[in-house]
């Protein structure tokens, strides 16, 4: 075949040059990239959907291995145990000299200033606190390791292997953060309050038998910071799950996919905070 020929050939097959591409694939305006981006978040939202019905359907009808949701337990609730401790304890202290200073300039009696904290401490503030900070721990984790098993192609033989991903990776550390969220963020509570009784009494010198007032905490605070942390508890693993899942290319992949499940969980607890807060009051009021 003659040289010309042979080139004109190569064009053809290597297709429009780049320039050609962009000159037919023009940049999208403010409201195509608005539009775009809503498409994609309903996407996502779906995609979201399925993962969370599916690992309800596998938690009853999946395979049964006791092994490795206490694996999970572990993994989220022991290795979280110090950190969220050491968090829960500062954020204790902090709120309780912050909140001393701002009423000592209102009214000089601090007596009900323990009453009030714990009854915002067991309405959102434990487990909110404590979600989002899971959320850095426990879901950057989930995410990276389902991303790396990705990239590696283990989930691929798993499909190949007839095996569900959702099944074997996803359902167990849905079990097991429904357990230790709640666990971690009563934890957490107590300490934040312990922490807060110490500073209420070595800077505004309340005792330990005012600040420990019970009479503001009733049953709708109680039932609205346990359903938050089970919905917390529910939310981070699927939601990292998914972007573990959806991970695509090598170890940059992996790192967006981590970065994708901090900040998707982390809305996902705002989002629910708000929710269950609205529904608590138009149940409670």
């Amino acid at each position: 075949m003659p040289s010309s020929d042979k080139s004109l050939l190569d064009r053809a097959s290597a297709g429009p040059p780049e320039s050609g591409l962009r000159e037919t694939a023009p940049e999208l305006s403010a409201v195509g990239a608005l539009g775009a981006g809503a498409l994609s978040l309903l996407r996502s939202a779906r995609e979201l959907y399925s993962v969370f019905v599916r690992t309800l359907y596998y938690c009853f009808n999946g395979r049964r291995e006791p092994g490795a949701v206490l694996a999970q337990m572990y993994e989220i609730g022991n290795k979280s145990l110090f950190f969220l401790t050491v968090v829960m304890g500062f954020i204790g202290m902090i709120m309780v000299y912050q909140a001393g200073q701002q009423t000592k300039r209102v009214i000089p009696d601090l007596t009900m200033l323990g009453a009030t904290y714990l009854e915002l401490l067991v309405r959102d503030l434990a487990a909110s606190i404590g979600a989002l900070m899971l959320a850095t721990r426990v879901g950057a984790g989930i995410a990276a390791e389902i991303g790396s098993m990705v990239v590696t192609e283990q989930v691929d033989a798993l499909r190949m292997s007839a095996a569900d991903p959702i099944d074997y990776l996803i359902k167990p550390r849905f079990i097991a953060s429904l357990f230790m969220t709640t666990c971690l963020i009563v934890w957490g509570a107590a300490v934040a309050f312990t922490a807060g009784m110490i500073t209420a009494y070595s800077m505004f010198d309340v005792s330990f038998e005012t600040f420990l007032n019970v009479r503001l905490v009733d049953a709708g605070d109680l039932a609205t910071g346990l359903a938050k942390c089970v919905a917390y508890g529910a939310a981070i693993p699927i939601v990292s799950g998914h972007s573990g899942l959806s991970t695509f290319g090598g170890s940059e992949g992996v790192g967006w996919a981590t970065t994708r499940a901090v900040v998707n969980s982390s809305l996902a607890v705002i989002v629910l905070n708000m929710l269950i807060s609205a529904a608590a009051f138009l149940i409670f009021r």
